[in-house]
């Protein structure tokens, strides 16, 4: 199992991705400590993925609040000994707009969460990580940060992603003396709630079956069906793991085949 042993910090733990990587974490063996702003969505994952309670520990986190931060990270050591990796889902995604609309009051509040609240988390966690001799931290960016889509607009996310993966660079470098590995990992268009909620809307809102606007997205992939949320949390995993022990300062593209770079 990639995991066996391990134990790793999931941030952003709700129904879609940070569920399928805290499930990830548990079925290939590892611990999973789990944060997000919602208690309930945290123990309807606990329950789901680790009935007998013995894998998982949580924690209502707000990766904005320094505080809470070290929280997790205590809660992690507290509970299982350590920690060998942490896995940043926790994001602001639903401010849509671009330029021309911008609010940079808002902007700056997404900046907050998915630049600053992803620091804040991976500082709380160094002394552990340090303290266990290394390990993975796994960023959560997108696609939309280095090829913006046509079918949506959303330029402060995309821009406070595309911030994260730069500061990835010197996080790998800062970080790589004590063996602490940094990738991101960059999801297209990924099936799971947000598109499906994406796709239903559309559909009712053009007066077509769901069917035609999932071929559209799907026609500019170079395998023929998007990617799901389940198929992200695996390349988590794997960059989580010590399979992953010589990558370090790398952006993963997960996304069918429709950007190749």
């Amino acid at each position: 199992m990639l995991l066996q042993g391990k134990t790793v910090v999931v941030s952003g733990v709700g129904t879609g991705l940070g569920h399928r990587v805290a499930e990830a974490v548990v079925r290939d063996g590892g611990n999973a400590v789990l944060g997000a702003r919602t208690g309930a969505s945290l123990a309807r994952t606990a329950a789901a993925i680790d009935p007998a309670g013995g894998r998982t520990a949580l924690l209502a986190t707000d990766i904005t609040d320094e505080t809470q931060c070290e929280a997790l990270a205590a809660l992690a050591v507290a509970r299982f000994g350590g920690i060998d990796a942490v896995v940043h889902v926790a994001a602001w995604d639903a401010y849509f707009g671009g330029l021309a609309d911008a609010d940079f009051a808002t902007w700056q509040a997404v900046f907050d969460v998915n630049l600053f609240g992803t620091l804040r988390m991976t500082r709380a966690c160094l002394p552990a990580l340090r303290a266990g001799g290394g390990g993975s931290v796994v960023l959560i960016g997108t696609q939309s940060a280095v090829a913006a889509p046509t079918q949506v607009q959303q330029a402060a996310y995309a821009a406070s992603k595309g911030a994260l993966t730069s500061a990835m660079y010197s996080l790998a470098r800062e970080l790589g003396p004590d063996r602490i590995r940094v990738n991101t990992v960059l999801p297209g268009w990924m099936w799971g709630p947000p598109v499906e909620a994406f796709v239903h809307f559309t559909a009712q809102t053009e007066g077509v079956e769901e069917a035609e606007v999932l071929a559209r997205l799907t026609s500019r992939m170079a395998l023929p069906e998007l990617a799901t949320d389940g198929d992200v949390a695996d390349a988590v995993a794997f960059l989580a793991s010590p399979r992953a022990r010589a990558i370090t300062g790398q952006s993963l593209l997960v996304n069918a085949g429709e950007l190749m770079r």
